[in-house]
């Protein structure tokens, strides 16, 4: 008797597992987030439109996605993700060009919007007859299998950071640090609209060692604006990542290099501080250029410990047009799991980001311009924006995390005349 309930367990046991490794041909996930942000009151020698408000307030924002997939043929499967954003951030997210809560767009509506993230097709193809590897379910990820050498085509709409600058320390603002510039490369344009999205074609090779990825990609029709620029061939955008997989003391790491090239309507910095122009946030020719590069590094030291650094530049000559206001931008930091105090589940993490604006966008706020998120009305006294971050995340129960988060912002919106800005938060994110 003894002997058939062990054998009957094990063949239970067996046949979850079978169905565990399964291929899957539909796949569902969901993720929930809202976050609570505030700061105290601060020091400021003037004030206006796009600047961080001076007194105390506090924000609230939401964010809900469900992740729908579906296998289609060989190597072929569909997305599609209808996702509901409300609330707002603090100041309408605008005063500091490294913004302080990556889950809140610039948008003034704070009730909540049903709208579809993502819809995108995607083929995988096998290079040069390579073996097969298991592949895990996940957030718009079948489980199934994929090839060693596999190249990628991808035709929709997503966001171009689903794929580029996917640091493994540093970049969703969901579970681990919540900056705008820390979340990715702070001068990298990246072309999106407000919430984060846009229509791209992308290509990218996997490799055992190295992964390469390009997209051409539409971009918004105005300045971090919610639709799409429809004329693709006078405005559009190109992106190339190339990532090389290594290992120091047996410790994984990941170097990636990327540049881009955004063609829009974006107005010139020169140019509009000579007109006397108020405001970057929309452009009547098309044919303006922004062009840079990103470098991001991260790496394991230990099984607990892992490590980031980012640095990153653009031209600084045209309006920043769909990310945020920076130009050039330096980061680094840490996080740790919380194996060593017996919470295996948890992270701690802390990051410094450092932040600059060229000399001509410089002018142009200090002639009293301003862009989507930054403009005191003045520019007397220029420094770098530094901002560092801490935060713990705890694991309060399987699929549910709460934050605990910290920010000391220096020179908001590059002014030594404002601040230091304390920014506290509370999240809770569900996921499953």
């Amino acid at each position: 008797m003894k002997k058939s309930i062990q054998v009957t367990i094990a063949l239970f046991i067996c046949a979850h597992l079978q169905a565990q490794e399964k291929p899957e041909n539909w796949s569902f996930h969901f993720q929930l987030t809202t976050a609570m942000q505030g700061h105290p009151a601060f020091k400021a020698a003037y004030s206006s439109t796009n600047s961080l408000v001076d007194t105390a307030e506090h924000a609230l924002s939401l964010t809900s996605t469900f992740y729908l997939g579906r296998r289609l043929w060989q190597g072929a499967e569909i997305y599609f993700n209808p996702e509901i954003a409300g609330g707002k951030g603090m100041s309408a997210a605008r005063g500091i060009a490294g913004f302080t809560n990556g889950e809140t767009f610039r948008i003034g509506d704070p009730e909540p919007a049903l709208y579809t993230a993502r819809l995108f097709l995607q083929q995988q193809f096998n290079l040069g007859h390579s073996d097969t590897v298991a592949v895990e379910a996940d957030k718009n990820q079948l489980r199934g299998y994929s090839y060693q050498k596999a190249l990628f085509i991808r035709v929709g709409k997503f966001a171009l950071s689903d794929y580029f600058d996917d640091n493994a320390v540093s970049h969703d603002p969901r579970v681990s640090f919540m900056n705008w510039s820390l979340m990715s490369n702070g001068a990298w344009d990246y072309p999106a609209n407000t919430r984060g999205y846009t229509y791209s074609l992308m290509t990218e090779i996997i490799l055992p060692r190295w992964e390469f990825r390009a997209a051409t990609s539409m971009v918004p029709s105005f300045a971090n604006g919610p639709s799409i620029d429809a004329h693709y061939f006078e405005a559009h955008a190109e992106t190339v990542e190339a990532a090389r997989k290594y290992s120091i003391r047996k410790q994984p790491g990941m170097l990636r290099i990327l540049v881009f090239r955004n063609s829009s309507k974006a107005p010139n910095y020169k140019e509009a501080t000579a007109s006397a122009a108020k405001d970057v946030i929309y452009g009547t020719n098309y044919g303006n250029i922004k062009y840079g590069f990103g470098i991001s590094v991260d790496q394991q030291l230990s099984a607990d410990l892992n490590v980031f650094a980012r640095a990153s530049w653009n031209d600084g000559k045209t309006a920043t047009w769909a990310f945020t206001e920076i130009d050039r931008s330096i980061s680094a930091g840490c996080s740790l799991s919380g194996s060593s105090w017996r919470r295996g589940d948890d992270k701690l993490g802390f990051a410094v980001v450092s932040n600059g604006i060229s000399d001509d966008h410089a002018a142009f706020v200090a002639s009293g311009g301003y862009g989507f998120i930054i403009g005191d009305g003045a520019l007397k006294r220029r420094g770098a924006e530094t901002i560092g971050e801490i935060y713990y995340n705890a694991a309060l129960f399987p699929h549910c995390w709460l934050t605990a988060d910290y920010q000391l912002v220096n020179n908001p919106a590059y002014n030594k005349d404002r601040g230091p800005v304390n920014v506290f938060a509370g999240r809770i994110h569900i996921s499953f």
